[in-house]
């Protein structure tokens, strides 16, 4: 029997969980009773059960991103969110609602988030009240892309909604690098849903460094400079001198660690991950007669020139999608209904305003050093990627680091004023409409089918 106290600790997550999956159901309506047109994880769940890789009858339904080899055809995402959704496949088959189970798994992702906000303040970390906490979990589950993501269904978003849960997990154990196994699981399964998702390992690491400390660093941190390795804000961490510049802080953070202590936990930090991967390779080399290729290089798509040119990601695609990213707005048009979105989507600052209160924290530490590091690092391979995620609503390729730029929201401690609530309803708002209208209202959407039109045409 649970006591009272852990009674009390569940109920806002379990209300957050359920309001969240009857708001993504009811977003669904009546697509909620039928499979979505790109099921992919049911059809590689299926194979699964069939004790197979490739699809069972080698006969996908439809031509939408399925890779073709040596005559069968296959699911070259990685296989993670095909294991999540085995249960239901092994009882209904293929026929299996996926867009109802994805808008329900969807609910974890808010609701772990909230876990991880409320984590922060009950260990000194965090002077967010529950208030705030509610305000930034409500807004990464409805004014956030993770909004029209989650009631999707298919392949694509799928794998966002999945990998959100992970990543707040993984956040969430890594706090202290305290439990290193149970993290290293939740970037390995991360991994095997969202591969770029990989370059998150810098969070483990940061915390690691962080914590574990030789004892004479430890009492030289309780002060002065050393301050920089611990919570306390970097910007309080210069000598007049200028000795503490970056390069210096960094090195002397590495310097002052408890190796020992730090290479155990990353060794057990490592066992589940080095495990996931070896799944994943082996997946590949028994599919594509190659470790290394994950299945992307043999999708039947009309842009499978450029992969084969450029290969699956490269800075050649950076431009482009940095324009998305950055300058992907709705168009005004003079015929009804007077409004079109690219089908590259639109631009994250546009689509979650409140992000920008991200570049000016009022403070800064060793852990949201970790946390800027890591979701840079994801971005940028991400923006390296062969296309911006089209077709989307918004940018959704941040939900790969999504969770971790709502932490840094509730540790910079810059106060969430008039100007941020407003933000937060125009967010909403925006997304809203994205998850009633994606997919669903074609007329908003502009229906180019080459990937080159990122603006409005003059």
């Amino acid at each position: 029997m649970l006591g009272a106290h852990m009674r009390r600790k569940l109920a806002l997550p379990l209300a957050i969980f359920a309001t969240c999956a009857a708001i993504y159901v009811l977003t669904l309506g009546q697509r909620a009773f039928e499979p979505s047109p790109n099921n992919h994880f049911v059809h590689l769940a299926d194979s699964f059960l069939h004790g197979q890789l490739s699809v069972v009858g080698n006969q996908p339904p439809g031509y939408n991103d399925w890779a073709r080899y040596e005559g069968r055809w296959f699911v070259s995402f990685p296989p993670f969110p095909a294991l999540v959704i085995l249960p239901a496949v092994a009882i209904w088959g293929t026929a299996t609602l996926d867009r109802l189970f994805w808008a329900i798994i969807a609910a974890l992702g808010p609701a772990l988030l909230f876990v991880l906000l409320q984590r922060l303040p009950e260990r000194g970390e965090s002077t967010r009240n529950t208030r705030d906490n509610l305000l930034l979990t409500g807004l990464f589950a409805l004014g956030s892309v993770f909004f029209y993501v989650a009631v999707q269904g298919t392949v694509w978003f799928a794998a966002h909604v999945v990998a959100s849960s992970l990543i707040a997990l993984y956040l969430l154990f890594s706090l202290d690098a305290k439990h290193p196994l149970l993290a290293g699981a939740m970037l390995g399964f991360s991994f095997l849903t969202r591969t770029t998702t990989a370059l998150l390992v810098i969070v483990f690491m940061v915390e690691a460094f962080r914590v574990y400390r030789r004892p004479t660093t430890r009492a030289h941190d309780a002060g002065g400079t050393g301050n920089a390795y611990g919570n306390a804000n970097l910007r309080n961490a210069t000598n007049s001198d200028g000795s503490d510049w970056p390069p210096r802080i960094a090195w002397r953070f590495l310097e002052g660690a408890d190796w020992p202590r730090v290479i155990k936990s990353g060794v057990l930090f490592a066992l589940p991950v080095l495990a996931c991967s070896a799944f994943q390779l082996w997946m590949n080399a028994a599919r594509f007669d190659d470790p290394l290729t994950f299945g992307h290089e043999h999708l039947q798509v009309r842009w499978q020139k450029r992969i084969e040119t450029w290969g699956l990601f490269n800075f050649h695609y950076f431009s482009k999608n940095l324009a998305v990213f950055v300058a992907g707005t709705p168009w005004i048009t003079n015929s009804a209904p007077h409004l079109k979105i690219s089908g590259h989507g639109l631009a994250l600052w546009f689509t979650t305003p409140n992000l920008l209160w991200l570049l000016w924290p009022k403070r800064i530490d060793a852990r949201m050093v970790g946390l800027y590091l890591a979701a840079s690092c994801v971005m940028l391979l991400n923006l390296c990627y062969q296309n911006s995620g089209w077709v989307q609503f918004g940018y959704r390729f941040a939900l790969d680091y999504m969770p971790l730029l709502f932490v840094l929201l509730a540790l910079g401690a810059r106060r969430f004023g008039p100007g941020f609530w407003l933000c937060a309803l125009f967010a909403v708002a925006v997304n809203a409409f994205g998850a009633a209208s994606f997919d669903r209202a074609p007329a908003y959407y502009d229906n180019d089918g080459t990937q080159n039109r990122v603006f409005q045409p003059d």
